[in-house]
């Protein structure tokens, strides 16, 4: 089994709407980010695939470091990422470049599309949710948090 050690990122516009995109040949939708070349830190390959695929410059300050996650790959077979995720707020509006696509946008507290990439889907998108909510100052208790769930 292989594995790609990529960096990526949940990039956030003005509404807390996630960007999602989908490399051409794809049906997955994933975040923005990619493979790791020899050498660079998952910053500085974060940095030069958000420049590649989105035309975005973003200072390595910008970037918040969410975690690092192993899911399966979601457009290679017998094959596992492990990835750095950050998270950043879009400065302005991006296109797709590069092998991009597609862009998309997942809404807060919307259903989520069924083609999302594992990655994001087990590991990152309730992780992005508590960070919006703590943003947005509407983190729930846990005993809140339980409740709504258990309902």
């Amino acid at each position: 089994m292989t594995t790609l050690n990529i960096a990526a990122a949940c990039l956030l516009d003005p509404q807390d709407r996630l960007l999602l995109v989908r490399k051409r040949g794809t049906r997955a939708l994933m975040l923005p980010g990619g493979k790791r070349e020899a050498g660079e830190s998952a910053l500085q390959a974060l940095q030069r695939e958000l420049l590649e695929e989105l035309q975005l410059h973003l200072d390595a300050s910008a970037l918040e470091p969410l975690g690092r996650f192993r899911a399966p790959a979601a457009n290679e077979a017998d094959t596992w990422v492990d990835a750095e995720i950050f998270v950043a707020r879009l400065p302005h509006a991006v296109q797709a470049a590069a092998e991009l696509e597609e862009l998309a946008w997942l809404e807060p507290g919307q259903p989520h599309p069924e083609n999302l990439a594992p990655l994001l889907r087990d590991h990152v998108l309730g992780l992005v949710r508590k960070v919006v909510e703590r943003r947005s100052g509407k983190a729930k208790s846990a005993e809140e948090a339980q409740f709504t769930c258990c309902k």
